[in-house]
């Protein structure tokens, strides 16, 4: 498809509102960051807890937001069962939503409850095991500043959609939380076994109803998210199908995470990119800079058609058709691609060991000679591997088996098509076109493999494990085996300046695996607020000599 220069996103300057902040967790505010930066803007956030808890005490009974959205509870809670709702599907159910069916088991599958009490006994040992991570394991602190931009409240957060995926098969949309704190107490209340987050609203979400047909509630801003998702490789992985995975058919996955990340820096100007795995066959990513999250819908349409190549679904034919010479973002991706199509494509997939695919093979090939000479040998030795067949290409047409009118070209032309579609990314092209698309929240816990959402450290992309990401038994376990016992408690020393010892609190979570996936998140984090605070104090230094300049000349 054609390649154009990347589109250009405006900047949003619009600078964030600041309130005070309810932090929800005294130990975790007390737990010291690695670095210097970090531990600046940590302290201011430290700085304004006391003026917080003057206007929301923490143990008060629920806001007059939390009653008003326990009310409405019913009409933005959508029942998933096929005797109220015959022949509808989840995804169905309503726009723009994450739509991973065989991810998430169907109603006959999941985890049944009656007002969020357990109905069996293993159902009830689970429901503890998620309410024990959620309390002790989720970095709710982390989790409220990624997505506010700020150590203290701001329209990022308060505005914001959450989507509460519950055991009884229900799923309420529209939920917002003016606290992280309040956050919490919810998700502690409800249990989901999912959270899925939206768009920034011009106003409150849970105010919906009253600006139905209303151009007052717009979507505003949201990260530039992307999904990829093995079973769209189904058709050229040897190794698994499905929702099953290994290894090796992971590699697609980390090359396109390569090819991806260079595109959004390189080509789009993105600093801050967060990859999440998805918990079993995937990965999320989320492009979190200001000029990524005003992007409006033709604007995400753009770059999607920017990126995507690979075209068709599973019924066979070519689904890569490009235009030559190749845009320059081609270029670079087949140079980041070569090493991981010889190995882990024809070494590992050996994709056209069968006589079938061999013949998919053959049908990409431009010259009938070569075709026929290729088919001749490949049938002869029927054993022949898919990297000696691949050398068999340039080998028989520089033998002269091919016909003199085939142009060197449209050979490599037609190996580079072959290339591409065997190792560049396959988009979910909705889940980055629509503004409102909702998105499976990092951290939460996949209900069919019980493994944490965890996000991914570029800088050690080729060593993760997906089969090796924590799952909910194991953060339990080593929160047990920590000294000897469980509690919340645990404390570990520090030498002073002084040379005496200073004893911090050890949080739940720094005594499990999950430790290096929350302490990347954290990094992640502090950069992305320090960012936004330089861009802040930026604009308001423009917006400050703008208005010396005009007074000055007012005399």
């Amino acid at each position: 498809m054609p390649h154009s220069d990347p589109p250009v996103a405006a900047e949003d300057d619009t600078a964030p509102e600041s309130t005070a902040r309810l932090e929800e967790d005294p130990a975790a505010a007390a737990a010291s960051s690695s670095a210097e930066e970090e531990d600046v803007i940590m302290a201011e956030a430290d700085g304004v807890q006391g003026v917080v808890e003057e206007h929301i005490p923490g143990a008060e009974p629920p806001s007059a937001q939390a009653q008003a959205g326990a009310e409405e509870a019913d009409d933005d809670m959508v029942e998933i069962t096929q005797e109220q709702r015959p022949g509808v599907k989840l995804e169905d159910l309503f726009d723009g939503e994450d739509s991973e069916d065989e991810e998430f088991p169907s109603s006959s599958n999941a985890l049944k409850v009656e007002d969020q009490g357990a109905a069996t006994a293993d159902d009830a040992a689970a429901f503890e095991l998620l309410r024990t991570y959620y309390q002790r394991c989720f970095p709710w602190r982390y989790m409220f500043q990624w997505l506010n931009h700020s150590p203290v409240p701001t329209n990022d957060f308060k505005h914001r959609e959450f989507s509460l995926w519950l055991h009884n098969d229900a799923v309420m949309r529209y939920q917002s939380y003016m606290t992280s704190d309040l956050f919490r107490k919810d998700v502690l209340r409800l249990m989901p076994r999912r959270i899925e987050i939206g768009p920034v609203y011009t106003a409150d979400p849970r105010d919906h109803k009253t600006f139905r047909n209303s151009t007052a509630f717009q979507a505003l801003a949201k990260e530039l998210c992307f999904d990829i998702d093995l079973t769209d490789y189904d058709d050229i992985r040897t190794c698994c199908d499905k929702a099953n995975i290994c290894h090796k058919c992971w590699r697609f996955i980390t090359m396109a995470i390569k090819v991806l990340e260079a595109a959004l820096r390189e080509d789009f100007g993105f600093q801050h990119i967060l990859w999440v795995f998805s918990g079993r066959r995937g990965v999320h990513a989320w492009v979190c800079d200001k000029k990524a999250r005003t992007l409006d819908d033709q604007q995400r349409k753009a770059i999607t058609g920017y990126l995507e190549v690979v075209t068709g679904g599973t019924q066979g034919g070519k689904k890569v058709n490009l235009r030559r010479p190749l845009h320059p973002h081609l270029s670079r991706s087949l140079d980041l691609l070569k090493d991981h199509f010889q190995q882990d494509v024809l070494e590992v997939q050996d994709p056209w060991r069968t006589a079938e695919k061999a013949e998919a093979l053959l049908q990409q090939i431009p010259d009938p000679s070569l075709r026929a000479a290729l088919r001749s040998k490949w049938e002869a030795s029927p054993g022949r591997s898919s990297a000696a067949k691949w050398a068999d290409i340039d080998a028989l047409a520089q033998s002269g088996a091919s016909s003199a009118a085939l142009d060197p070209r449209d050979l490599l032309d037609a190996k580079q098509d072959v290339v591409l579609e065997h190792t560049y990314p396959r988009l979910d092209a909705k889940v980055t076109q629509q503004l409102k698309h909702l998105l499976k929240s990092p951290f939460v816990v996949h209900p069919g493999t019980g493994r944490v959402c965890v996000p991914i450290d570029r800088a050690r992309l080729d060593a993760f494990d997906p089969l090796a990401v924590p799952t909910l038994q194991d953060l339990v376990r080593e929160i047990d085996a920590w000294g000897g016992g469980g509690g919340g408690g645990g404390a570990e020393g520090v030498m002073a300046d002084g040379g005496g010892l200073d004893v911090k609190p050890v949080q739940d979570w720094e005594k499990t695996s999950l430790k290096p996936y929350i302490e990347y998140f954290r990094s992640f984090v502090t950069a992305l607020m320090k960012d936004e605070k330089e861009a802040a104090v930026k604009r308001e230094r423009e917006e400050e000599g703008v208005q010396v300049k005009v007074e000055s000349l007012e005399f």
